[in-house]
């Protein structure tokens, strides 16, 4: 494991959050077409390979949980945007253990 300075959440954490009626901020960094066949409702999609030029879309201060399909690239972006000084929580599991309610399309 990396060394990691951001926390981790499992899918059922954040859902419980989302439940509580919590301000949640969710980032799904996968590709376009894994968006479109299901995301969380509200998050904003910016694929992984796009963050880079997307910093402004995101909120330094404010907590944002980064998704994707397994935790792998949600941690790759944690990493990367915890280094440019972003409070970022990984869904560790991804939407790969999601069981909350899904929104298809764009």
């Amino acid at each position: 494991m990396s060394n990691k300075n951001y926390k981790e959440l499992l899918p059922h954490e954040v859902l419980e959050r989302i439940k509580q009626k919590e301000n949640v901020t969710i980032l799904d960094v996968r590709e376009h077409d894994e968006w479109e066949s299901g995301h969380i409702y509200g998050a904003k999609h910016i694929p992984l390979g796009q963050i880079a030029r997307a910093l402004n879309e995101i909120e330094p201060k404010q907590e944002t949980i980064i998704v994707c399909r397994s935790g792998n690239r949600s941690g790759i972006a944690c990493d990367y945007l915890f280094s440019m000084g972003y409070h970022v929580v990984n869904m560790s599991g991804g939407m790969s253990q999601w069981s909350g309610e899904v929104v298809y399309g764009k």
